[in-house]
């Protein structure tokens, strides 16, 4: 049995909360429409019947591209708790990631929220993480989940650009910068705070040569807590990562229904812990009588 630390399902509860909506984000029958990206007909078989045969755990993320956290508090609660009170009604095995207002900062509210059995925190790659917000996290000893952000910038989508282009360009520059970020500015202010980085953080751990080349340092010093999950990419890139961090950070995720688990091709024991034993840790689940614990619930 492993977990999924990266799912995507919309529940009839969210998808209700976007047609809702006259703006972007919103849904129009199936037709999602965006700032910054064309419109993207959404499969609903997507997110119905989801195959979970050989996982005890699925977590739920929201849809950060969609841009809800930045929406003004008025019009981003509806969404954020539409995403918690479908997630939290799916039953096992899915748990979910709490998603929070960036644009105005409450964290009494997270704490409500994660109260209710969220699993950690969730946040776009192109917020600036609040240190209120990480510090309701670090004392419930909740890990945090950073996934790519909206992409809006038109200098990173030019014109004629193909519909790949955000997943490929943005989404990886953001996580790029993320990474870079937590290590500079964030960890010194939260130490004991684990994060994990989506789509093996853009590949930002492999820049470590030209990190030192500009000034920089670190390599070979490797945070245990700032963990990378695999989600869209497989064996080549993923074996290239352990090499630079090592096994033990490196977690599993599939973005699904966007893409599917990767198999890691590193042998049983490399797959065992990055499908099982990481995910675990992450999680804050640092014995097998907390993971049994869960399993309960």
């Amino acid at each position: 049995m492993s977990i999924d630390v990266h799912q995507h399902l919309w529940t009839s509860t969210f998808v209700d909360a976007l047609r809702a909506r006259t703006k972007p984000p919103y849904l129009d029958g199936w037709t999602l429409i965006l700032d910054g990206e064309p419109p993207y007909e959404v499969d609903p078989a997507d997110h119905e019947h989801r195959d979970t045969t050989g996982l005890e755990l699925a977590l739920v993320s929201l849809s950060s591209p969609l841009g809800i956290e930045f929406l003004p508090p008025e019009e981003c609660w509806p969404l954020i708790d539409a995403h918690h009170d479908g997630g939290l009604s799916l039953g096992e095995p899915f748990g979910v990631w709490a998603a929070t207002c960036h644009s105005e900062p409450d964290p009494d509210r997270l704490a409500e929220d994660l109260d209710r059995g969220l699993a950690g925190l969730q946040i776009p790659a192109t917020a600036t993480p609040d240190d209120r917000l990480l510090e309701v996290l670090t004392a419930r000893d909740l890990p945090l989940f950073v996934h790519p952000g909206p992409a809006l910038a038109p200098a990173l989508a030019p014109a004629g650009t193909p519909s790949w282009w955000p997943a490929l360009v943005p989404y990886v520059q953001q996580m790029h910068a993320s990474w870079h970020y937590f290590h500079a500015v964030v960890r010194p202010r939260h130490p004991r705070l684990r994060v994990c980085f989506a789509l093996l953080a853009g590949l930002a751990p492999l820049h470590s040569e030209r990190l030192i080349a500009r000034g920089g340092g670190g390599r070979g010093l490797v945070d245990r807590d700032f963990f990378v999950e695999t989600s869209s990419y497989g064996p080549r890139a993923i074996d290239a990562i352990v090499r630079e961090l090592g096994i033990d950070v490196v977690v599993n995720g599939s973005d699904a229904p966007y893409a599917t688990a990767p198999d890691p091709g590193l042998g049983a024991a490399a797959a065992h812990a990055i499908r099982t034993v990481n995910p675990a840790r992450l999680l804050g689940e640092r014995d097998e009588q907390q993971r049994e614990g869960r399993l309960r619930k």
